[in-house]
C-alpha cells in the first residue's frame, strides 16, 4: 500500500505517522499500529521524525491537516 491508499480516508495523528511509515518501508505489511504504538506514544526520534514529516507535507499543500478541536 502507498501513502495516498493508506490515507485515502481520514484518519488522526498517529494512525497517518503509522501509514507514512509503512509507506517508507518501516514498517513491514503484517505488522499493525497496535504493535508499533509506543513509537508514536512516547517521545523517542523515530516517532519524532515521522510526526515531523507529516507537517512538512501539510506545510507544502501535499496533505490536509484539521485545526479543530485539537491540532493534531
Amino acid at each position: 500500500m502507498n501513502l495516498r491508499e493508506g490515507l485515502d480516508d481520514w484518519t488522526d495523528w498517529d494512525g497517518a505517522a503509522f501509514e507514512l511509515g509503512r509507506a517508507l518501508g518501516l514498517f513491514a505489511e503484517p505488522v499493525t499500529f497496535t504493535q508499533v504504538k509506543r513509537i508514536f506514544w512516547t517521545d523517542n526520534p523515530l516517532g519524532n521524525a515521522l510526526h515531523e514529516m507529516l507537517l512538512q507535507l501539510v506545510s507544502t499543500g501535499v496533505l490536509e491537516r484539521r485545526a479543530e478541536p485539537d491540532d493534531e
